[in-house]
């Protein structure tokens, strides 16, 4: 079971359906039995008893989360692998000690894939779409996979599976939910 973590302002808002249900919609498909929950629900439902979790992106004038930052502090305790796409990674960078930073990007841009890794797999250049008005600088522990110290596309932790991107692989990169759901 995957769990995918809706960041957006509040429960139940129109931009679960353009940030969530799209990668539900691709999981599902793939064969992969999915939950959603709000990340104010998150201490009610556990997120250790899934087998991957996703941190879901969310509308561009939303960085409320951004506020709730110590609501994410169970990332830190977390061995479930998982996966913070665009709010998703700031959320994680941040808990890690990264910084949210200014950082405007709509469309598609070129990306840098500077090291392999289970997740985005060797060194070449992809596309991908972006919808964000911040990054996240790389957090100690952490390794940059794809992109540039002053913009981050991607990282991951040294030691535990847990990964971030920028862009939205839902639109352009659906192959990187399918690699993330078979780690």
């Amino acid at each position: 079971m995957i769990l995918l973590v809706d960041l957006c302002y509040e429960k139940e808002s129109l931009s679960m359906y353009e940030f969530v249900h799209p990668i539900a919609d691709i999981l599902m498909h793939s064969g992969f039995s999915i939950e959603i929950r709000h990340y104010s629900e998150l201490a009610r439902h556990m997120p250790e008893k899934y087998d991957k979790i996703i941190l879901c992106g969310t509308a561009l004038k939303d960085n409320y989360y951004a506020k709730q930052i110590s609501s994410f502090s169970w990332i830190k305790c977390c061995r479930t692998p998982l996966l913070g796409i665009c709010a998703g990674m700031q959320v994680i960078g941040s808990v890690f000690g990264g910084r949210i930073v200014p950082q405007q990007a709509i469309g598609l841009e070129t990306i840098e894939i500077i090291r392999e890794s289970a997740l985005l797999g060797e060194p070449r250049t992809i596309e991908g779409y972006h919808l964000h008005n911040f990054g996240v600088t790389v957090p100690d522990d952490f390794l940059l996979l794809a992109g540039y110290d002053e913009h981050v596309e991607a990282f991951k932790h040294k030691n535990l599976s847990i990964y971030g991107i920028i862009f939205h692989p839902e639109v352009r990169n659906r192959w990187i939910l399918d690699r993330f759901a078979n780690l």
